[in-house]
């Protein structure tokens, strides 16, 4: 019997599924959900899926007898669930992240960028459904990961869960953030940067980029790791 065509919504959300999962096309979720769900996919269907569905049939997929897929990380396939349930429409212009090795980019820093939609820097810190986490260098800017903040919704302290999920950044952006959610930021090593007007993440972060380059602040100085004595005399106006 032939296969029963998918509907326009179906079809989107497994579009926009598969968007975010590295390496992974429409036709190859399209056979997980499938296996895992059954015939024919509707919106009924692709409400049930989970994490460990899509976990299950890529490994069966891959031959690995472990349940556990390593090239999708947890946070991509919580993404991928929210999309395949609806509850997610940022729509194509989400964007994808590129592979990063530690090391690869010397004199770089971690910034993490809250964002609503696509790659803009338009969220506020406890409500952004994603962290948008860059490797920003004076010579490049990498994105290299999307997270959800999805499991802040069930955390004990939002905030705190939040400030953790970022934990290994240097920097945060953020169009607006309350006092205590400011200082559980800052208690976690992280530096908040507020930008009531937003804008393109990767233009707001080209002006990092540039500071980067010229006189950083002492700040950011250290955290790149320009030597004590360099620092004062930035902190003092000294560009000799």
């Amino acid at each position: 019997m032939a296969a029963q065509p998918l509907s326009r919504d179906v079809a989107l959300r497994i579009g926009l599924a598969a968007r975010v999962l590295p390496g992974v096309d429409a036709r190859r979720l399209l056979q997980v959900l499938t296996d895992n769900v059954g015939r024919p996919l509707t919106e009924q269907r692709l409400s049930k899926v989970t994490v460990t569905h899509l976990k299950a049939g890529f490994a069966s997929l891959d031959g690995e007898e472990d349940g556990e897929h390593a090239g999708i990380g947890t946070d991509y396939l919580k993404l991928a669930v929210r999309y395949l349930w609806g509850e997610e429409t940022a729509g194509p212009d989400l964007p994808a992240p590129q592979s990063y090795a530690e090391g690869e980019m010397p004199g770089s820093i971690r910034v993490a960028v809250a964002s609503s939609g696509a790659e803009n820097m338009d969220g506020h810190f406890g409500s952004c459904p994603r962290f948008l986490i860059y490797q920003v260098s004076p010579e490049e800017i990498r994105l290299i990961d999307l997270r959800t903040t999805e499991g802040a919704d069930g955390a004990e302290d939002k905030n705190a869960y939040r400030a953790a999920l970022i934990g290994d950044c240097h920097v945060a952006y953020m169009q607006s953030v309350g006092g205590p959610a400011a200082a559980k930021v800052v208690r976690a090593g992280i530096h908040p940067i507020k930008l009531a007007e937003g804008g393109h993440a990767p233009q707001v972060l080209a002006q990092l980029q540039s500071v980067m380059a010229a006189t950083p602040p002492p700040w950011l100085a250290k955290i790149i790791g320009v030597p004590a004595e360099q620092r004062v005399r930035f902190a003092a106006g000294d560009d000799s």
